[in-house]
């Protein structure tokens, strides 16, 4: 390959990986937790010894009888089109959502209908959306910023991609020599730049696979919009329904008749999915009314596309009672829904079991990583040789990598601590104040100095977790762990082995910054001079502080 298109593929590789680095270093982060977002819910829940209970209890299809009749009653807008999620060992109720006469989502659950709390403030979704696992996801997708920032995730995506082959077009040259080299020693940047190439390499399935799914699932309906305009003459919309579910939509008869019992649509519709389906959530249409659907949603065992769902005839006494309408679950569907489903497992790991998370947890906090360390050994492969002053930009680079990679691990320690704390506060209360204190003081500091305080900050953090998690609840980590309780005892030794990491990195860029070659913007400054401090931060040399 010639020597031009080889810089050409350096540059565009470089420049696209500092461009979506930061938006790529928070969404892995974030992704990386929300592999677990089911077992969040029991994390911070107050009542979840729910470990102790059986997972097939909450099930019952004689209790989604009685639930949907007891929402109907208090919600009729429900009627219409409600979606149900059904009780898991990590949510034990009846959760329902539907859209209300203005067009806004509403939410209800069994013990809300129980205690008889039905007003506007009980079903808004704002509570819904600020929990801590709702805003994790959030923050994996849209960084914490609606809609606007889920398009701005579907770009980034897409440069992402970008940055990926031009990055394989880069070492492809030179892959047999330098596949397996990581040269340790006193040139920490040769070093580093080994372990980026490596961990990169490997993981390069992996990251297409996110690059891809994530462009999909974030640009589906700018894409969806482009082709109903130049492709399909406007219908595409209305065909939509038939290609992403199960069940058509239909207009109400008009006419009330009795639902059948929820125990024989389930069995109709393991009937059509075979043994391998477990329903987990459904969707009544027009309940109550003589064209009355419900499409139950589910996973099919042993699938990559495992998730799918089946359309069953929800009246009775019609002629179509208990017919099953459509069967789109593994093995029975189409290929539209094959795509979608396998794309949607693909992103988020739901086609296998724990061996296969705790995988999808690593690479994601790998990726991180290299997102974290790509940044850093582009501003070090720029430095000027025996130049006291570098460029001000790459100092600027450096300080905010800094304080946007390690404030959002800061800031996620902060919304943890904060949702057990303030369990009533919306989760982005605590991790917004949190991460834009760490980016200001970032900016503010020399950048080998602010990732050193940092660090050990997000060490604290995260041990803090385990700690403040035994406090307010009494779940004390050995105990739960002993009882069985993985789902609360995961995240807290996770929590203790993130503040370990964090705590070997600080010392690392320690030893890294008082080692290193001086003119570095990742060396401290001399001890006892801040004025030299100042000049390498810019800040007044009144706020620099000796080391």
């Amino acid at each position: 390959m010639k020597a031009a298109t080889l810089r050409l593929y350096q540059t565009l590789h470089t420049w696209v990986g500092l461009m979506a680095g930061w938006a790529l270093f928070i969404a892995f982060f974030a992704g990386a937790i929300t592999v677990f977002h089911e077992e969040l819910h029991t994390w911070q829940s107050p009542d979840r010894a729910l470990a102790d209970r059986p997972a097939a209890q909450g099930a019952d299809p004689a209790a989604l009888d009685h639930f949907m009749r007891a929402l109907v009653a208090a919600h009729p807008r429900s009627a219409e089109s409600a979606y149900v999620t059904l009780p898991t060992v990590h949510e034990p109720e009846f959760t329902a959502y539907w859209l209300d006469q203005d067009g806004n989502w509403q939410t209800s659950s069994s013990g809300k209908l129980e205690a008889g709390r039905n007003t506007p403030g009980d079903t808004s979704l704002d509570a819904a959306h600020g929990e801590l696992a709702a805003f994790i996801d959030s923050l994996h997708y849209t960084l914490g910023v609606p809609v606007a920032g889920n398009y701005f995730m579907g770009a980034v995506s897409v440069l992402y991609g970008l940055a990926l082959v031009s990055g394989v077009l880069l070492h492809l040259p030179r892959l047999k020599a330098d596949l397996f080299a990581v040269r340790p020693g006193r040139n920490l940047k040769r070093f580093w730049m080994d372990a980026h190439n490596v961990i990169g390499l490997f993981s390069l399935p992996f990251h297409l696979v996110f690059a891809i799914t994530g462009a999909v699932l974030c640009l589906a309906m700018v894409l969806i919009t482009t082709f109903n305009v130049l492709a399909f003459d406007g219908k595409l919309f209305e065909a939509l329904p038939r290609l992403t579910t199960a069940s058509p939509e239909l207009k109400a008869a008009g006419r009330p008749a009795p639902m059948l019992p929820a125990a024989t649509l389930m069995e109709a519709a393991r009937a059509s999915a075979g043994a391998r389906f477990t329903p987990l959530s459904v969707r009544y249409q027009h309940y109550g009314d003589a064209r009355a659907l419900i499409e139950i949603r589910g996973n099919s065992a042993r699938a990559l596309g495992n998730y799918g769902s089946v359309s069953v005839h929800a009246a009775a006494g019609q002629p179509d009672s208990g017919r099953v309408l459509a069967d789109q679950t593994a093995g029975r569907r189409d290929a539209n829904h094959a795509i979608y489903s396998a794309i949607y497992a693909l992103h988020f790991g739901t086609y296998g079991d724990l061996a296969l998370r705790l995988v999808y947890l690593i690479g994601g906090l790998a990726g991180a990583f290299l997102f974290y360390s790509g940044n850093l050994l582009w501003i070090e492969s720029r430095r000027k040789t025996r130049q006291a002053e570098q460029p001000r930009v790459h100092r600027l680079l450096a300080q905010a990598t800094v304080g946007v990679c390690i404030g959002c691990c800061i800031g996620v320690a902060a919304a943890f601590c904060g949702a057990l704390v303030w369990p009533g506060r919306v989760a982005g209360w605590h991790y917004f104040p949190v991460f834009f204190a760490a980016l200001a003081w970032a900016l503010l500091r020399a950048p080998a100095r602010a990732a050193i305080e940092l660090l050990w900050a997000a060490a604290a953090g995260a041990a803090l977790v385990p700690a403040v998690n035994a406090a307010m609840t009494g779940d004390y980590l050995w105990q739960a762990a002993l009882a069985g309780h993985w789902a609360v005892a995961g995240f807290d030794f996770g929590a203790l082995a993130l503040a370990c990491g964090f705590a070997v990195l600080a010392l690392a860029t320690r030893r890294r910054a008082r080692n290193g070659p001086p003119h570095s913007v990742w060396a401290l400054p001399a001890r006892g001079d801040p004025a030299t401090a100042a000049k390498v931060a810019k800040v007044p040399a009144s706020l620099a502080e000796p080391s």
